[in-house]
């Protein structure tokens, strides 16, 4: 067994060029040598072997799809996958000894890596009211103690059911048919952070909240835009696909306030080239825009488009498929005509000719794709942006033709199955009533609460139980002072979890923690052994064996959990068969065919070699809005006012880390080493600010309201970030994240578009009475 590092790592920041690159030997080098501290050789092998594989273990880590069946390298992962996957099989335990030798109060000043470090749950443990310790407690009285709490509330609508990607189609049906047998839609999920603004403008353009295209047509694309996204650290696979896109002839224009490494060239290290060569171009054209600028520069491509097609007439527009796919055309031109210049360019930092170019790209490519991330989504105007991006696909038909479409690339495993599933709090009435029908009850039908309603419920006594089913709840939601004192406002909290993380640190009167297998863990049932069914963001939905022996025999899935829990809870109000569910996890894929298109004959096909792929209506032509057709939208939008002498803060990951989890504390390929408390200055703005590489700064929100919000304590680094903007690595930096600043219709929080100023620590340490 791994022995678990006791003290904090010790921060020592260096500073070393950028890179110019991404992956290649150094890649290859990380990821074992991460592994191998987290486990041993039999067991990093087993994972690396099987990970992404038929048959074999769906990565935990990102939603990218995979290559068909026949098609896949023997290696089919990348550096942060290996270390993802290794990471939960860590030989490393966290027992009730380690819970007796450490407070709750002291686990809750430890950093984010440390908890992590410390290896894998083993055993369910509570936390009792006004205790400082967790203490062991048997899986029948830690549900029935849940089970009581959920049975005593005032109204089921005082409970909240979070879900995370991480969580299995089979699960997370089990949590959805749970909470609404239970009586509530209190069904918010990390999407709510993330891609909730894709979400909403797909569903309100096209009818539908998932991307357009496939591997194969993103091989086989003209042109393809990526647009406020970082493939090499946050899903590193998709270099893999436009490599492949490169070699067929495709030109790629990259949008991003940084000139980030796997933007520039990818070193393939499963190729000759990535590994004595110097790998492949990607981007051709680098468009170095301001954040949040994206919106104003697709009306500003469209506005070109339609100038373009005035001078000329049926050349450039695709009339057939506007006249028979769309509505609204009309006043979409009349709107985006009058786009002025001046505002476009203030907004995106860009010249007038940069812009012109693009759109000479956009005019020799008959089939165009759409990429975009969190740089998109996270900011006021998300929802607009990305109708935008649907308005600007739609002029020339790149909408259900082969090689063409939109693409919002999801960052965790299977977010985009959770919602196939029913985890949202918004669920249409055809859902529920086939739900109805399956099952016999009527679930509610008032929508319910997102995450960030959620947070506002809880600390205002309106939600008193908390159910996360995987996930880092506080760390990942917005404010995080206020996030953490809702949370400490329930009567109860309670984690289904593999490995320690701050949520569990940030307890109601009374904590769970709920220990549960992996994905790289065999699960063994009454009905014999399981695979559970995942569904990546390409829409294909496939299975995951795990391969391992579980971390302990203390461990449940996550499917008997809630199980188990639900029965104990409903005490058989509804006629749903939980003891068969948890038995035989194809008895709720047979129910699964019966409610989600697209998944009939669930158990048989999914069985084949790659799985299912869902069909998309876009592509059949079908647009499932109100006029059964695509919506040409009108957007406006409002730049965010950064006064005198303060920047616009965008929170990012780093290149060691997944979602809120750092691995290290480097971020080699923006040449970060030592230390995750960096804010990073574009170098105009430093000199007008009047501060010096090396100095310590706080980092000051400014928001409406009067709250002070201020992370401590970080380095001036000079980076070519766009003029006006900073950047920091998120967790450290939610806490500047307002609750209320929020996207347009989406609620999402706006985490790349916050207000600060950056205040020299020392003159904060000398001021007082």
């Amino acid at each position: 067994m791994q022995k678990p590092p006791g003290e904090e790592p010790q921060e020592d920041l260096s500073v070393t060029p950028p890179k110019t690159w991404a992956a290649g030997v150094p890649a290859v080098v990380h990821a074992l040598e991460y592994s191998l501290e987290q486990t041993s050789p039999k067991t990093a092998g087993v994972d690396l072997l099987t990970i992404n594989q038929v048959g074999g273990i769906d990565c935990p880590g990102c939603a990218w799809a995979d290559p068909a069946a026949g098609h896949r390298h023997r290696n089919e992962y990348c550096e942060n996958g290996a270390k993802h996957i290794n990471d939960e099989a860590t030989t490393r335990r966290v027992t009730a000894g380690f819970f007796r030798e450490h407070t709750v109060s002291e686990l809750g000043r430890r950093s984010d890596m440390w908890l992590n470090q410390q290896g894998r749950l083993t055993e369910p443990m509570v936390k009792r009211p006004d205790a400082d310790h967790y203490e062991p407690i048997s899986w029948h009285d830690a549900l029935g103690l849940l089970a009581e709490e959920l049975r005593t509330l005032d109204s089921p609508d005082e409970a909240v059911f979070y879900t995370s990607g991480r969580a299995s189609n089979e699960a997370a049906f089990v949590l959805q048919l749970f909470a609404r047998a239970y009586g509530t839609n209190n069904l918010p999920d990390c999407s709510n952070m993330c891609h909730e603004s894709s979400g909403f403008a797909l569903h309100e353009t096209l009818g539908t909240g998932k991307g357009t295209v496939s591997l194969h047509d993103l091989h086989h694309a003209d042109l393809i835009f990526l647009v406020g996204q970082n493939p090499a650290t946050n899903h590193p696979r998709q270099l893999s696909a436009l490599e492949q896109a490169k070699l067929n002839g495709a030109r790629i224009v990259a949008v991003n306030p940084l000139p980030e490494a796997g933007l520039m060239r990818f070193k393939n290290p499963q190729k000759a080239r990535g590994v004595i060569g110097r790998g492949i171009r990607i981007a051709d054209r680098f468009l170095h825009i301001r954040p949040g600028g994206d919106l104003a520069l697709f009306q500003a491509l469209n506005r070109l488009l339609l100038e373009a097609e005035d001078a000329r007439p049926g050349e450039v527009l695709d009339h057939d498929f506007i006249r028979a796919h769309t509505s609204g055309l009309a006043e979409f031109a009349e709107h985006v005509r009058a786009v002025e210049w001046r505002d476009v360019l203030a907004a995106t930092g860009l010249t007038r000719a940069e812009i012109e170019e693009v759109r000479d790209d956009v005019l020799r490519s008959r089939r165009v794709i759409v990429c975009w991330a969190m740089g998109v989504t996270q900011h006021k105007h998300g929802v607009p942006t990305v109708r935008e991006i649907v308005n600007f696909l739609m002029l020339r038909g790149n909408l259900g033709r082969a090689g063409s479409g939109a693409c919002p690339v999801r960052g965790h495993s299977n977010v985009q199955g959770d919602r196939t599933m029913g985890v949202w709090e918004q669920m249409p009435d055809s859902f529920l009533d086939l739900i109805q029908r399956e099952f016999g009850f009527d679930p509610p039908r008032a929508h319910g609460l997102d995450s960030v309603n959620a947070i506002r419920a809880m600390r205002e006594g309106r939600v008193k139980v908390f159910l996360a089913l995987a996930g880092n709840f506080v760390r990942a939601a917005p404010d995080s002072a206020v996030t953490e004192e809702a949370m400490r406002s329930c009567r109860l909290t309670a984690h289904i979890s593999t490995k320690l993380n701050r949520s569990h640190t940030v307890c109601g009167r009374t904590a769970l923690i709920l220990p549960t297998l992996g994905r790289t863990e065999r699960d063994f049932q009454a009905g014999g052994e399981q695979i559970v069914t995942v569904e990546n963001s390409m829409s294909e939905v496939h299975t995951s064996r795990g391969r391992l022996r579980p971390a302990s025999k203390l461990l449940l899935s996550e499917v008997a959990i809630l199980c188990r829990l639900a029965a104990r809870t409903l005490d058989g109000k509804v006629n749903v068969p939980w003891d068969a569910f948890e038995a035989d996890y194809g008895t709720i894929r047979d129910r699964i065919s019966r409610i989600v298109p697209g998944l009939h004959d669930f158990n048989r096909r999914v069985a084949r070699p790659g799985g299912i792929q869902l069909p998309n209506p876009v592509n059949e032509g079908v647009y499932g809005t109100p006029l059964g057709k695509a919506l040409f939208t009108r957007n406006d939008w409002e730049m965010p006012r950064v006064p005198e002498g303060h920047l616009l803060l965008q929170t990012l990951r780093s290149h060691d880390q997944w979602n809120t989890v750092p691995y290290t504390l480097n971020d080699r390929y923006r040449g970060i080493h030592g230390s995750r408390r960096v804010v990073l200055v574009n170098p105009g703005d430093l000199t007008a600010l009047g501060l010096a590489e090396g100095e310590h700064v706080d980092l000051v929100g400014v928001w409406t309201d009067s709250a002070a919000r201020r992370a401590e304590d970080f380095v001036v680094v000079p980076y070519p970030t766009t003029q006006g903007s900073a950047v920091a690595y998120y967790p450290e930096t939610n806490v500047l994240v307002p609750l209320d600043s929020v996207a347009d219709l989406s609620n999402q929080p706006t985490s790349k578009g916050i207000v600060v100023r950056l205040e020299r620590t020392i003159e904060r340490a000398g001021t007082g009475p």
